[in-house]
């Protein structure tokens, strides 16, 4: 699966970006589909520590999946958006297999 991850207004380390495509590759193991991924992270301007903010969009035949999660960290918020993903491929999967 492609992985491509946007940093919006920082650079994001490359710690950070081999984290990130290492959970999302892992999504492969639940749908083997999946054609591709983008990751925009972001930090919303707020007084609050929960403001680094994860979006995970996949594309996979006929759909598109999406899970946005705000959190302390990019870790954090991307281990969140990844779950939500995983269990939404997970659901869509068995729909699948009900129909054929």
């Amino acid at each position: 699966m492609n992985v491509k991850v946007h940093s919006i207004h920082f650079d994001a380390d490359v710690k950070l970006i081999n984290f990130i495509h290492d959970r999302v590759s892992k999504l492969d193991l639940y749908y083997d589909s999946i054609i591709s991924s983008e990751v925009y992270l972001k930090i919303e301007r707020s007084a609050d520590l929960s403001n680094k903010v994860a979006e995970i969009r996949i594309m996979t035949p006929g759909k598109e999946m999406f899970a946005k999660k705000q959190c302390k960290s990019f870790e954090e918020a991307t281990d969140l958006a990844a779950e939500a993903l995983r269990k939404q491929v997970k659901r869509k999967k068995g729909k699948l297999l009900q129909v054929n």
